[in-house]
């Protein structure tokens, strides 16, 4: 659902703010693309296609403000093990396509409705999850080893070890350059968060730090060699060296993979897991909207198809919104969605226009982005917050985090909802399910049933009504249920011969007799 537009800036007052915040986005998703293809076993201009898509594409036809999509980490296994399975990466392009218009068809039967189900404290629980691994992810980069790719979220890696067990070893493998590049871009990034510097923010923070680490990594190369970062530790675009060869980039889906079932399998898989992880990221994103609008779920499932359906005909990974660089929109002081739509246009052109210059930037300035990024997301004040509302809200928000760090974000969001689930049906079970509605000093003790008179209601129901004195006078009211599970019904009135055993004055007023089970005539 939507709330009235009324709040949300027009684009003459915001162009200021989003404009240098879509210039941030390009600088965070430019590795991530390359990263997240490189991992999925794809070819690396995919990537970037499905980037330009899912900021023109998804950000015309999507309503949410701020949510920023293209390729996401959490499919990276799902496609790699889809290329395989099919053959190759342009059968698997028919699966994107089949993907895209299932993800439209989810739209047409509005199951984003989904999304209004997910807990506040699950939402918070990821966007700190997330942060906690960006953090842990990023430290690598910063300190110059990029044997993991850019992007990755899962817990345990493609070389067998997991998060922490590699950041012991990557540690240990520091390039001093890298490290000062580090250091110097998070120190920026710093001090133009405070008010003192406001009028430096002119020029973004992130476009300082990245010029600063292309020229100092120049002047190393130059002055200091041993400070000098290597290639392999820097961005690493395909490069073009005639304008015809620009359409390499694209490739064409093979349509003979259609016939195949596994094509079809692969296809629904990829729609069922990129639509929860966009519905997922939309609601993460509307809680990071600092004007608190909320968007359209099935609106943003119609974007999102639409992206993947010409993602996989141009030659692109599939597409989801992704809450990493939704949330570096919103840090960069973005307030409508033009941030991700000239982000795409951004993209585009300096792939196409300047892609030398874009591989001198240093990962390690990247990282330190991220890792600025990360801590905000997994910042102590959200803990503390989560702490104060409570054990009902803390533990869900906890347990999300851990499993989401430990696993990946689909596993740790389901176990998060577990736990939410069991504190929701922990609290429902203890309230009383036969509420008393008689005056007080009644010889009738009146008793009336919920709205929804569920299998959930049997035990307090069982037992209030074991709890009664031998002797006693009560009355049940189903005039206000609107729904009796049959549960209920039997456990009603089957309570009627204990009555009489233990001299209650039992009477049932609007309650239906509890069906019998059908016999099946031969």
């Amino acid at each position: 659902m939507t709330n009235a537009l009324s709040a949300t800036p027009s684009l003459r007052d915001s162009w200021r703010a989003d404009l240098p915040a879509s210039l941030v986005v390009v600088l965070v998703a430019l590795p991530l693309c390359l990263g997240i293809a490189l991992a999925s076993g794809a070819p690396l201009a995919a990537g970037i296609v499905s980037g330009v898509i899912g900021g023109i594409v998804v950000g015309l036809l999507s309503n949410s403000q701020l949510m920023v999509s293209g390729p996401a980490a959490g499919l990276t296994a799902i496609v790699f093990s889809g290329i395989v399975s099919l053959g190759s990466f342009e059968h698997f392009l028919v699966a994107v396509v089949i993907g895209g218009v299932l993800q439209i068809g989810f739209s047409i039967v509005r199951a984003g409705v989904i999304g209004y189900y997910i807990p506040s404290a699950v939402i918070k629980g990821m966007l700190a999850a997330i942060g906690i691994i960006l953090i842990l992810k990023q430290i690598p980069h910063a300190v110059g080893f990029d044997a993991d790719f850019e992007g990755d979220e899962t817990f345990l890696q493609a070389n067998a070890q997991n998060t922490f067990s590699a950041l012991g070893h990557q540690l240990q493998q520091i390039q001093l350059g890298a490290v000062l590049i580090a250091t110097l871009s998070l120190l920026i990034l710093i001090v133009w968060s405070r008010p003192a510097f406001k009028k430096l923010k002119i020029v973004p923070a992130p476009l300082l730090v990245v010029l600063l680490g292309i020229g100092l990594n120049l002047l190393f190369a130059q002055y200091f060699p041993a400070l000098a970062i290597r290639s392999t530790h820097l961005v690493s675009l395909p490069v073009a060296e005639r304008p015809s060869d620009w359409l390499t980039f694209f490739k064409l889906p093979e349509w003979s993979a259609i016939a195949s079932l596994n094509t079809w399998r692969v296809g629904l898989t990829l729609a069922i897991v990129a639509s929860l992880e966009t519905l997922l990221s939309l609601e993460a994103t509307d809680k990071m909207d600092p004007f608190k609008r909320e968007s359209d779920t099935n609106r943003e499932l119609l974007a999102q198809g639409v992206g993947n359906t010409l993602s996989g005909l141009v030659g692109g990974l599939p597409i989801t919104g992704v809450v990493v660089r939704s949330a570096a929109n919103i840090d960069a002081g973005a307030r409508t969605r033009w941030s991700a739509i000239v982000h795409g246009i951004l993209l585009l052109v300096s792939v196409l226009a300047i892609p030398r210059v874009l591989n001198l930037i240093p990962l390690s300035a990247l990282a330190a982005m991220l890792l600025y990024t990360g801590f905000k997301l997994a910042s102590p004040a959200l803990f503390r917050t989560s702490w104060s509302l409570g054990w009902s809200q803390f533990t869900p928000f906890v347990v999300t985090v851990v499993a989401i760090v430990m696993t990946d974000l689909l596993i740790g969001i389901g176990v998060g909802l577990a736990i939410a689930a069991f504190f929701i049906l922990g609290q429902y079970l203890r309230q009383p399910a036969l509420r008393v509605v008689s005056p007080k000093g009644a010889v009738l003790t009146r008793y009336q049933l919920p709205d929804q008179a569920t299998f959930l209601s049997k035990a307090n129901i069982e037992r209030t009504l074991s709890e009664l004195p031998d002797g006693s006078r009560i009355e049940i009211d189903g005039t206000n249920t609107a729904r009796f599970d049959y549960d209920v019904l039997e456990q009603l009135h089957e309570f009627t011969e204990t009555a009489k055993l233990r001299g209650i004055d039992y009477r049932l007023v609007n309650v239906p007799a509890a069906p019998t089970t059908p016999t099946h005539s031969h």
